[in-house]
């Protein structure tokens, strides 16, 4: 009876260790067929990061860029500014570009034109030449904010699409957070070269990763397309039943007419545009380019030491962005953006109360501390889910034969609601310090009802499943 029993408990122990060496072999291997969906997301990112340090660029740089060269304010901010318009151009061009040349080509083209306009910053000796750089990296700029995101999205299994799309916004906020240290210690010119780096690890690294299987699914090139997702899923993984999918929700988009921006308001993508559009006005005219690009003066004129509160702003916008892509395909996307909205109505009627304080009832005291709190709370909430998810829903709420005219169109949106921002916002400040934070509070209240009503879930879908969903 007691060997019997010592028979099972051994048996029991073996079962149990075999169980758990399967399961590591289990986890290994999706690790091992994960490895080139992590890296080939590395690699796109880096645009993301050439965005960020293209726009990190100008604050840290402008006292030596204008002493250098001896330009006027006027002059530096046509500098300052000329980004936008290439941003603009970038955008609208983006779809086009990303249809017809691929993902990778439209990635490779961003990096040549933000590489040569870094280089025409780096031997700028006037106004002109230095101008051409800046709008030249606003071009490429406005490429990498379009395909980056859909590129992700396009290679990336369902439980890992919005982690691995919000990954995209984490770099740009790295991007412009180092180029504002780095610019307080180098030279202008070097750290125009700087920029070029990011550039030339995405140029290398496209040699080496895939093409988006959908995109080649889309151009008829089967055995590409087949040959794409394997080395994305692992080379033991069954990609037949993913492959079919895609492959006939392609097939029923090939059905329908070739699509033109006007196609884009037809009854079944009309839901796809408004989701897209409404999010990127929602993002844009909530305040945040007016707070990002003076965020100095800001706490210069509520009384606190600048120093500290942009640091503590760079550090915070890193750290809650990073912990946004963790929580995305958990949380999902509609309670991310939903708390986050809530979160910058709050910290836009806090630095309101601040500029109340300070301008109406000569308040010196309290002001300070409340400022602070209302920018890091709300820059704490945008990196949490205003920030990114836009860009991710963007990336997967349109089908593939309106991607590229759809995708244009919500990003130069995105575009022009940065430039009126960042325009007006000084213009608002001479009208009413408290009144804009104010305005700009009831516009993330308008947001959240916006997606209450309007966003839907896309957590755990695939995007055929998302996108015959909104489009039915």
């Amino acid at each position: 009876m007691a060997k019997n029993e010592d028979i099972e408990i051994v048996s029991e122990r073996e079962n149990i260790r075999a169980g758990l060496i399967s399961h590591g072999e289990s986890l290994g291997r999706r690790e091992e067929e994960r490895f080139m969906v992590y890296f080939t997301t590395f690699v796109a990112v880096c645009g993301s990061y050439a965005f960020g340090s293209c726009v990190g660029y100008s604050s840290p740089t402008q006292d030596a860029i204008r002493e250098d060269l001896k330009l006027s304010l006027a002059e530096y901010s046509i500098f300052g500014s000329i980004l936008t318009f290439g941003a603009m151009i970038g955008a609208i061009t983006s779809g086009k570009i990303a249809d017809f040349a691929g993902r990778k080509g439209a990635m490779l083209l961003s990096s040549g034109v933000c590489t040569a306009g870094w280089l025409s910053i780096y031997f700028a000796k006037e106004a002109v030449l230095l101008d051409v750089g800046r709008f030249a990296t606003g071009c490429g700029m406005g490429l990498f904010s379009y395909v980056v995101p859909v590129f992700i999205a396009e290679i990336s299994p369902t439980n890992l699409r919005g982690a691995l799309t919000t990954i995209n916004q984490l770099m740009i906020v790295t991007g412009v957070s180092v180029s504002f240290i780095l610019g307080t210690f180098l030279n202008w010119r070097t750290l125009a070269l700087v920029g070029i780096l990011p550039c030339a690890i995405l140029l290398l690294g496209l040699f080496v990763i895939p093409e988006s299987p959908r995109w080649l699914a889309k151009q008829g090139r089967s055995k590409e397309f087949e040959a794409s997702l394997k080395i994305l899923r692992g080379k033991n993984a069954d990609i037949s039943e993913e492959a079919d999918e895609i492959q006939d929700y392609i097939e029923t988009l090939e059905r329908l007419p070739k699509a033109k921006v006007l196609d884009l308001f037809q009854r079944r993508y009309l839901s796809s545009i408004t989701i897209g559009v409404g999010l990127m006005i929602c993002q844009q005219f909530g305040g945040i380019n007016g707070i990002c690009f003076y965020t100095t003066s800001i706490f210069e004129s509520a009384g606190f030491p600048s120093d500290i509160g942009t640091i503590s702003y760079a550090i915070l916008q890193i750290v809650i962005t990073a912990l946004g892509a963790i929580l995305i395909d958990r949380a999902g996307r509609k309670p991310l953006i939903i708390i986050s909205a809530a979160g910058l109505a709050l910290g836009s009627l806090l630095t309101a109360a601040s500029f109340f304080l300070k301008d109406i009832k000569n308040e010196t005291e309290a002001a300070p501390a409340l400022a602070v709190t209302g920018i890091l709370v709300y820059i704490g909430a945008f990196s949490i889910g205003m920030g990114a998810v836009p860009w991710v829903l963007m990336s997967e709420i349109f089908p593939i034969n309106v991607k590229g005219v759809g995708g244009s169109l919500v990003t130069l949106v995105n575009w022009f609601g940065a430039w009126a921002c960042s325009y007006t916002f000084n213009f608002l400040m001479s009208w009413s310090s408290y009144g804009t934070f104010i305005l700009y509070a009831a516009v993330n209240c308008l947001a959240i009802v916006f997606v209450i009503k309007v966003v839907p879930e896309t957590k755990g879908r695939t995007l055929e499943q998302i996108q015959a969903a909104i489009n039915s």
